[in-house]
């Protein structure tokens, strides 16, 4: 029996994409709903789905990052109202790439591709020549990329710092503030994790624990410990960071 992972962060989407697959695969089993990019990671760990429909844009880790730390044969599909992600899903050798709404019609492709896909290896078909083709066409919507955050403004007292975001070592969730740490100085501003991190480049950027975004231009090295718990070290700062378990798979290489 073919098994599936559903993640998206909007449950009542994440229910109709259930009910149709339901309607056009009932032997599909659904063994998982996740509500963010970081539990969908663990659940795909453990569960080792054989297909993950996964949005885009989601908390914590995107449905791309979800897709690069895959290290079983989950193969992906993703499920997303934004087309300018499409040529990085095609990277990711995703299945399939469906634009919501979503309609049954346009599912049911999909769920035609997916057979193809878990079969045993055939000569490429025409759908698959067809699906590459759209990809191709929309390359030029996703060079467009979105501006990326330049500058933080973080205020002190009567003071306001303009802090150049290639100088911030990370950023980490301090109570009611993020901590802006730079390699000279500490700033504390009111903008939350979640929003830096659609805010920030992810080429440059990486969300290493649901409190601590680094910079990756100023990692020096990583460290573990005797339970196998994974840190960073950040150059220009004296201390170690935290990865959590959903993020190790950024750092393999390491």
């Amino acid at each position: 029996m073919t098994t599936c992972l559903i993640a998206d962060d909007e449950p009542h989407l994440a229910r109709a994409l259930a009910s149709e697959l339901a309607t056009l695969w009932p032997e599909l089993q659904l063994l998982h709903t996740a509500r963010n990019g970081v539990e969908a990671a663990e659940r795909i760990a453990a569960l080792q789905p054989d297909l993950a429909f996964l949005d885009i844009q989601m908390p914590g880790l995107t449905g791309l990052e979800v897709a690069q730390g895959i290290e079983g044969t989950t193969r992906v599909v993703f499920v997303t109202a934004y087309d300018e992600y499409a040529v990085q899903a095609f990277e990711q050798e995703a299945v399939d790439y469906v634009l919501k709404p979503v309609s049954r019609e346009r599912l049911g492709k999909t769920v035609e591709r997916i057979r193809r896909a878990l079969q045993p290896a055939t000569a490429p078909s025409g759908d698959e020549a067809r699906l590459l083709a759209t990809l191709q066409r929309l390359l030029p919507t996703a060079s467009l990329a979105p501006q990326r955050l330049r500058w933080v403004r973080a205020g002190s007292g009567d003071i306001t710092h303009q802090v150049a975001v290639d100088e911030v070592l990370f950023f980490r969730a301090d109570d009611k503030y993020t901590c802006v740490q730079t390699a000279t100085a500490e700033h504390l501003i009111r903008t939350p994790i979640a929003e830096l991190a659609q805010q920030l480049d992810p080429t440059q950027f990486a969300q290493v624990h649901r409190s601590t975004i680094v910079n990756l231009r100023h990692l020096a090295g990583t460290r573990r410990d005797e339970s196998s718990r994974l840190f960073l070290r950040i150059q220009g700062w004296s201390g170690e960071l935290p990865v959590s378990r959903a993020y190790v798979p950024l750092f393999k290489a390491m």
